[in-house]
Parts: structure tokens; C-alpha cells; sequence
């Protein structure tokens, strides 16, 4: 055979291949196609929401392939692209555009009144909590006049509204008082508390345990009398921040709190008093924890405690960035080893937090919550008394 015709016929053979190349590409290809499918009629979703392809699809007469989640975070138009099979069991690829938008109105934290002692220095539209869900800077404003320096009912209104101008509003009476000395009449030495035993008896099961959380407030505790009555767990303050931008501060008996505690088999977790405004200053924070609490043998959650909600106007902080930096702080943590719990009261948990997916260190001064998301721990009082400890301390249910 010529090498003339070795050639045709290897140039034969790829011309072959290159047919058969082609034929399985076209019969194979997914197309875009657009008629296997209805779209519902409301093609808007709510920022920072969690939906999936499926929840925008009406009707369909095959099956999405890959029903993937769809990127919330920020607003403006969105093309979707998805996979799915036909009524004839090919796949195709749907399109569709969604539109994220901010839905929500700002918060106005405020019930239907607020006092302030007369002559008292106060900025209200700074102290009073005013946040937006995606805004960092909503524009907060007090409606109506009132003098600080005169003692009054003022009916006001405070106003609220976003970028993506949602309105919130409150109406609400400001008091100015001025401070009343109590003369004559009566005292009681009587003490109201709760105690460690009623709580023991009442929410130890095989399920809990009982224990304490403590700081400098506590002074120098008997930790041997604690284990005695009852208690197995102990959440240790390791320290707080100094204010916005502040410096960290040990708590002064940290040290003497958690080593005492192991002494005596107690179980122990760790929390830190935060003022964090970003997620700078949560990673430095978490960093200075796990720096204080590294030789110890910690084997409950380190929580992150924010309640600086007078200072939170002028942190430039959104709800969901807020949410953000705790995530910070945690991911800092857990990537030292350690467990992390977010703590917070329910009304703060059910309106600042609820982007929160980190376990819950719940507060909640009640005999039985109504609290309905899912929470690990339960503070439940803070004027618990127990052996060991000279005053109040806060008393917890840990469930396993």
C-alpha cells in the first residue's frame, strides 16, 4: 500500500470520528429551553432570604435535576440558570431573572414610652436602637418638641427609613421627670431570689444539667460548695472590651474562677463582654480569647456576648452585618478547636439575631420560655442563690 493512499485513508478516518464527534455533541448538548416550565408570577425575593430555584417554578412537566440556592446578598436583577429533565427525559437548561430587593422596614426598638431625668444629657436619636436589616445608616429622626430641661409629657414620633425607602414609625410619649426623694415609711428585709435547688429539682433529668454562669460580680467563689450543691457546669466571664474601639480587659478573677472550677470537676464554658464593630474587631477579640484560655481544659461552647444596643446607631452596622461579625468571631474560635454559642435575650435573639445560625445561649427570665427556635442553653434567672456564692448569680439549663 502506497503512502499516498495510507493518507486518504487515515484522512478518511478522521473525517469519520470527527462526524461521530459531532453527532454525539448534538444529541447530547443541553439547549437552553424555557417550555418545560411556568414561572410563578411574583419573581421578587426578600435580601438575605434563603430560596432555591424550585421556589420561583410553578409548574413542570419534568423534574429540576439541581435545585441549587440562589445568591440573596445583594439587590438588583438576577439571571437564574438550572438544569433540569423534559417530559422526554432530556436535560435542558432553564433561565429566568429574579429581583432582590429589601422588603423589610428599619427596626425602631421603643415601646409606647421613654423617660429621661430632667437636665440629663441624652442624644434620643443615638440611644434609642435604629437599625435596618441591609442599610448600615438608615435615617432615624424624632418628630415633635420636647425639652430635656423641663419636666413634661411630650407625644412624639420616631421615624425611620431605609435607602430602599421602607418607613417604619412609632408614636411615643417622652418623659422628663425629675427624681424623687422617698421620705419615712417602712423597710423589708426581705429577700426575693430563686433557688439553685428548686431550679435543680425542677430541670435536672437525664437530658440537662444545671449549672451557673459568673464573672467578677460573684467575688470570690466557693467553687468546692458549688459542685456540693448541685450544680455542673459553670460559664467563666474570661473578660470585655472597654467600650467601642476599647481595650480588652481581663476580668480580674478569671484566673481563680476557671482554675477553681476544674479543681472541681466542674464542666466549664467561656464568654466574652463584646462591643465589636466589625469583623476586624471580632477576629482580635477571638484571638485575645483564645489566647487567655488556651492551657485550659474548656469543653463547653465559648459565647459571644453583645449587648451594647445604646451604642449600635454609631457602629455603621446593618442586622445583617451585625450577624456577620459574630460569625467572625465564632469562625476564629472553632478554628482553634473550640465550641461557639451566641447568647442573647429572646426579644433581641427574635429581632437583632434572626440571621443567626450559630447554637443558642438563650436569656429568658421566665418558669418556662416561649421561645421558639432551637436554643442549647437556658438562662433562666438572674437572682439565683446558691452555697458558695455571697449574692444573686445567674442560673442556666444546658441540654446535652
Amino acid at each position: 500500500m502506497t503512502k499516498r493512499r495510507v493518507g486518504i485513508i487515515i484522512g478518511v478516518l478522521i473525517i469519520i470520528i470527527i462526524v461521530i464527534g459531532f453527532i454525539i455533541y448534538f444529541n447530547n448538548r443541553i439547549v437552553v429551553d424555557n417550555s418545560g416550565f411556568t414561572l410563578k408570577d411574583d419573581l421578587t425575593v426578600n435580601v438575605y432570604n434563603e430560596v432555591r430555584v424550585s421556589d420561583f417554578i410553578k409548574d413542570m412537566e419534568g423534574e429540576i435535576v439541581e435545585d441549587k440556592s440562589i445568591e440573596t446578598k445583594e439587590l438588583g436583577e438576577k439571571e437564574i440558570q438550572f438544569i433540569y429533565l423534559n417530559k422526554d427525559k432530556k436535560k435542558r437548561i432553564g433561565t429566568f431573572k429574579v429581583e432582590v430587593k429589601d422588603l423589610e422596614e428599619p427596626l425602631i426598638w421603643l415601646s409606647n414610652s421613654y423617660s429621661v431625668r430632667v437636665g440629663e444629657e441624652v442624644d434620643l436619636e443615638s440611644e434609642i436602637l435604629c437599625a435596618d436589616n441591609y442599610d448600615s445608616n438608615p435615617t432615624c429622626t424624632i418628630k415633635g418638641d420636647y425639652d430635656l430641661n423641663t419636666v413634661g409629657n411630650y407625644p412624639l414620633v420616631y421615624e425611620a427609613v431605609d435607602s430602599s425607602g421602607n418607613m417604619e414609625s412609632v408614636d411615643f410619649t417622652l418623659y422628663v421627670y425629675e427624681p424623687r426623694t422617698v421620705t419615712g415609711g417602712g423597710s423589708s428585709d426581705e429577700i426575693v431570689y430563686t433557688d439553685f435547688s428548686d431550679i435543680l429539682a425542677l430541670h435536672k433529668t437525664n437530658d440537662t444539667l444545671v449549672g451557673i454562669d459568673v464573672s467578677k460580680w460573684q467575688g470570690a467563689i466557693d467553687f468546692s460548695k458549688v459542685k456540693e450543691a448541685g450544680a455542673s457546669f459553670v460559664m467563666i466571664r474570661v473578660g470585655s472590651q472597654n467600650g467601642v474601639g476599647g481595650e480588652y480587659i481581663l476580668d480580674p478573677y478569671f484566673k481563680r474562677n476557671i482554675e477553681k472550677a476544674l479543681e472541681n470537676d466542674l464542666l466549664v464554658g467561656i464568654y466574652f463582654y463584646s462591643y465589636a464593630d466589625s469583623m476586624k474587631e471580632a477576629k482580635k477579640q477571638a484571638e485575645w480569647v483564645v489566647e487567655q484560655i488556651k492551657d485550659y481544659k474548656i469543653t463547653l461552647p465559648v459565647a459571644f456576648d453583645f449587648e451594647c444596643y445604646s451604642s449600635f446607631n454609631n457602629m455603621n452596622l446593618s442586622l445583617y452585618q451585625l450577624n456577620e461579625v459574630a460569625e467572625n468571631y465564632f469562625k476564629v474560635l472553632e478554628d482553634n478547636g473550640y465550641e461557639t454559642v451566641l447568647y442573647g435575650s429572646k426579644n433581641y435573639l427574635n429581632a437583632i439575631w434572626k440571621y443567626n445560625k450559630n447554637k443558642v445561649w438563650l436569656a429568658h427570665y421566665t418558669d418556662e420560655t416561649d421561645y421558639d427556635k432551637d436554643y442549647m442553653m437556658w438562662q433562666l434567672c438572674q437572682d439565683g442563690m446558691i452555697e458558695g456564692i455571697n449574692g444573686f448569680v445567674d442560673i442556666n439549663v444546658l441540654y446535652k
